[in-house]
């Protein structure tokens, strides 16, 4: 018994060691290398403060969409639906989703509609949408705010972001700062 407990004891002492002390360590040293030194994002906008790398719940015409959410948009909790391709349910809220986003978008077609329209990310809080799908929302937002769709194309243009280092993944579009930049311009 001796000889398979004093090993076991000196694992366990390692790994809490390591698992409560040196890692989180390691884990913090990282991100001090990040930008915003693993923080998040914070914007803050007449008087409330908002993350940049979470998404926000955009519903109104004037506005971008973003991403639909598994989670309600909220940072609590971020998680994806776990329902597969194939999944009836799954299947019925990405047509409401597609339903929806033609009524609100006229002149769109069904195939123009870009897959992060209607899908949910992996957590549920992805801040960004595709270029394509903010182009698909120019007309809309355009209209609803009584600008021309070239200046709002003009918006979507500086704050897009290229692909990361120039060749990795699309290019993409945070939700949020465009929307900001909307209501930063005087009408």
């Amino acid at each position: 018994m001796r000889k398979e407990f004093l090993p076991s004891l000196l694992l366990t002492v390692l790994c809490i060691l390591f698992f409560s002390g040196f890692y989180p360590l390691l884990m913090w040293g990282v991100a001090q290398l990040a930008p915003n030194k693993g923080e998040g994002f914070v914007v803050s906008q007449n008087d409330k403060v908002y993350y940049k790398n979470i998404a926000q719940n955009f519903t109104g015409d004037k506005y971008f969409w973003p991403r639909p959410s598994a989670v309600a948009y909220n940072a609590a909790g971020s998680g994806g639906s776990n329902k597969g391709p194939s999944n009836p349910d799954y299947l019925a809220s990405v047509e409401a989703r597609i339903d929806t986003f033609l009524v609100h978008n006229q002149g769109v077609k069904r195939s123009e509609i870009s897959s992060d329209m209607v899908t949910a990310s992996g957590s549920g809080l992805d801040p960004d949408i595709s270029v394509a799908s903010a182009m698909l929302q120019v007309q809309r937002v355009a209209h609803a705010r009584q600008i021309s769709a070239e200046d709002v194309k003009q918006i979507v243009n500086k704050v897009k972001q290229g692909p990361l280092l120039s060749i990795f993944g699309p290019g993409k579009v945070n939700v949020l700062e465009l929307n900001i930049k909307l209501d930063q311009i005087k009408q």
